[in-house]
This record gives C-alpha cells, sequence and structure tokens, in this order.
C-alpha cells in the first residue's frame, strides 16, 4: 500500500515546527530561569559561517510552507522575516502552522510528478519530480534546520533532549 503525498507531507511538517515551538518555548524558560536576555540565544550560530538561531527556524518554516505550496499549486503567506524575539519567533511558527491546518489533502495527493523548480542558493534552480522533491530536498531541509536549532539550545544548555525534538509538548 503507497501512502500518499498529504500524509507523507503536512503531519511531518506539523510535527516538526510543533516540536520546534516547544524547544523555543524551553529555550525561553531557560533564559528567564537564568536571568540572562534570550536575545543571546537567537543569535547564536554553531560555526562562523552558519546562520544564527533566528534564520534556522525562520528557514524550518518557510522550507515546511513553500514545498506545501509549490506541491499543492496554492500561495503560501508571505512573512516579513523580522522576528527577533523567541515569542515572535513561537508566533511564525503558529503562522505557519496554521495555514498548513487550511491546506486540503486533495490538493497535495497526486503530485508524486508534478514538476517542482525550486531556488538552490542565491542564482540556481533545480527541478524534481513532486515525491523526489519532497523526500529528498524538503522535508531534510526542514529537518536539517530544526535539528540546528535543536543544536543550538542544547550547546548553550537548555536542558532539552531526544524526546522534546521527537515528541515536542507530548515528551
Amino acid at each position: 500500500m503507497s501512502i500518499s503525498m498529504s500524509s507523507a507531507s503536512l503531519p511531518i511538517f506539523q510535527t516538526a515546527l510543533t516540536n520546534l515551538k516547544h524547544l523555543l518555548a524551553k529555550g525561553q524558560a531557560h533564559a528567564q530561569a537564568k536571568k540572562f536576555d534570550a536575545s543571546v540565544l537567537a543569535q547564536y550560530r554553531l560555526a562562523p559561517d552558519m546562520l544564527p538561531f533566528t534564520r534556522q527556524v525562520l528557514i524550518a518554516c518557510d522550507a515546511s510552507k513553500l514545498c506545501v505550496a509549490r506541491l499543492s499549486g496554492l500561495e503560501a503567506p508571505k512573512f516579513d522575516d523580522t522576528e527577533s524575539t523567541f515569542d515572535e519567533l513561537m508566533g511564525r511558527i503558529q503562522k505557519t502552522l496554521d495555514w498548513l491546518h487550511t491546506v486540503p489533502a486533495s490538493a497535495l495527493d497526486g503530485t508524486e510528478q508534478k514538476s517542482i523548480t525550486f531556488p538552490v542558493g542565491k542564482d540556481k534552480t533545480r527541478t524534481m519530480a513532486g515525491e523526489d522533491y519532497l523526500k529528498h530536498w524538503a522535508i531534510p531541509n526542514v529537518f536539517f534546520h530544526v535539528t540546528t536549532a535543536y543544536a543550538i539550545l542544547r550547546h548553550n544548555g537548555v536542558d532539552v533532549g531526544k524526546t522534546d525534538f521527537l515528541l515536542g509538548p507530548n515528551a
């Protein structure tokens, strides 16, 4: 039995983003408990050439919504990318989740062979079949950025673990 494009995308992205929001809540609580400004975490990078925590969150949201939009043909909401606080980042995640919940399964199902062209870097594009795009580009991209956000928090002493990453608020 095969799985549908909707079941292979929407719940995956919704779970990843819900769990990311949970990680942010734990990061914010950690900063409050330790009495430091959470913006220190928001601007933290694992390496000088990596994007900061804030961008990891924004890209995880964008990668989710843009994948679903490209596959479904629906227009994704546009956000200003001005979020800088943990509250604003959690709001961005919630806005993305709210939009994902409006996408009907029928808009995604049957898009396995749809040709998807998407940007790769600043001046290149790549084209893949819908199923390949979902499985080999979009989902790994979302998990890369959620994992990097998790690693930044963990590296900075936030008490998060594998169950927080996998189960989020149900940990």
